[in-house]
């Protein structure tokens, strides 16, 4: 886990950041039974003695061109994946009355075999995919990527209910019926 890392309430934060001597609790987190705990959704850091989690009202990112993007499907057609972004660089998005929106064209999902690509086989609904941007887009969404090994599905849920594993690139695996899955998987971390 990196100082980047986004944290949901009620997560630890990293042991990097609280090393001994326990650290005053900032704003966005607090001390239970010994340990330093996030109370809102956001990136930890340490500013001295004084730990703290910055959360989306403070975070005041947006995505830029080139930024990398994490959301989660929440629209497809046979031409285009639609997200709802959260982070942008590993900063959570500030929270606004309309939300962070983006959109995969079925020519920016991978850089080989543009034309054999199934939208159904890269994405389904409540993904969480990793992306690129590439525009800013038109005034409703941004235009998004995801034709690098790294970019891609981070997390899925099979039909069956239950987490998928990315097996390769192309597929993900139901850890426990052990049926396979067409996705366009990100590279996992560490591999």
């Amino acid at each position: 886990m990196t100082s980047a890392t986004v944290l949901l309430p009620g997560q630890p934060l990293p042991s990097h950041l609280i090393a001994p001597p326990l650290p005053q609790c900032g704003p966005g987190c607090y001390e239970l039974n010994g340990r330093i705990l996030a109370s809102v959704v956001g990136v930890p850091k340490r500013d001295g003695s004084v730990v703290s989690v910055m959360g989306r009202e403070e975070s005041g990112a947006t995505p830029e061109v080139g930024s990398i993007v994490i959301g989660t499907i929440s629209r497809l057609t046979t031409q285009q994946a639609h997200l709802t972004l959260t982070t942008s660089n590993d900063r959570p998005l500030p929270e606004t009355s309309e939300e962070f929106q983006g959109v995969i064209r079925i020519g920016d999902i991978r850089l080989t075999e543009r034309d054999k690509i199934k939208m159904g086989d890269c994405f389904r609904l409540g993904d969480l995919v990793k992306a690129r941007v590439l525009s800013l887009g038109d005034a409703r969404s941004y235009y998004l990527s995801t034709a690098a090994n790294e970019l891609g599905v981070m997390y899925a849920v099979s039909e069956a209910g239950n987490p998928l594993l990315p097996v390769s690139y192309q597929e993900m695996e139901d850890e426990l019926t052990g049926r396979r899955e067409k996705r366009k998987v990100a590279k996992p971390e560490g591999i």
